[in-house]
């Protein structure tokens, strides 16, 4: 039996779900950090996941992993999507173990220089989360994986990889002592 009561200073306890970053994120990034030590139980290969704000938790998940056989992110994100409600994760983006998950701009920088779209990205179906409003279903619907890790001679790449070209911390010193003396 429900009842509504009057007070004079009424507690509603809410959050405020919306365009990210909402109230919702920091519960989420609390999640994503208590999740993964379970899920490395599982996979110990995962290194690291982050659920960033701009996914709302389920709708983006990267994931750094320790790459040891062709196809390992392929079943990675499958194990995913196997894994309690990590099924509700629309959208994965496996990386190396070498990408921090955490720097976004790092991530996407590796994933679009390590994708080729028709080889790496896989579909499938599932269960997706009930307030997802853009499925063809209630409660079910499309997923997306994307495997962004450097890829193997066995996995049909037989080109070389190249490596990240950086610059010497000497020159990187030089031009910002160029910098301040250009006033900038």
């Amino acid at each position: 039996m429900a009842c509504i009561t009057e007070r004079k200073d009424p507690v509603y306890a809410t959050t405020i779900v919306g365009p990210p970053p909402m109230e919702d994120f920091y519960m989420g990034k609390a999640v994503e950090r208590i999740f993964l030590p379970l899920m490395r139980l599982q996979l110990p290969e995962i290194r690291d996941i982050c659920m960033p704000a701009e996914g709302i938790f389920h709708n983006l998940m990267l994931v750094s992993m320790r790459k040891s056989y062709p196809g390992h992110a392929r079943k990675m994100m499958s194990a995913i999507w196997g894994l309690g409600q990590a099924m509700f994760t629309k959208c994965i983006v496996v990386v190396d173990e070498d990408v921090d998950v955490q720097n976004l701009r790092e991530v996407v920088w590796k994933a679009l220089n390590n994708i080729d779209p028709e080889r790496d990205i896989q579909f499938t179906m599932g269960p997706i989360d009930s307030l997802d409003h853009s499925s063809r279903l209630a409660n079910y619907g499309s997923k997306m994986g994307i495997d962004a890790t450097r890829k193997w001679p066995a996995e049909g790449f037989t080109r070389p990889w190249p490596g990240v070209i950086r610059m010497p911390d000497e020159v990187k010193k030089r031009v910002d002592e160029l910098w301040k003396r250009a006033g900038l």
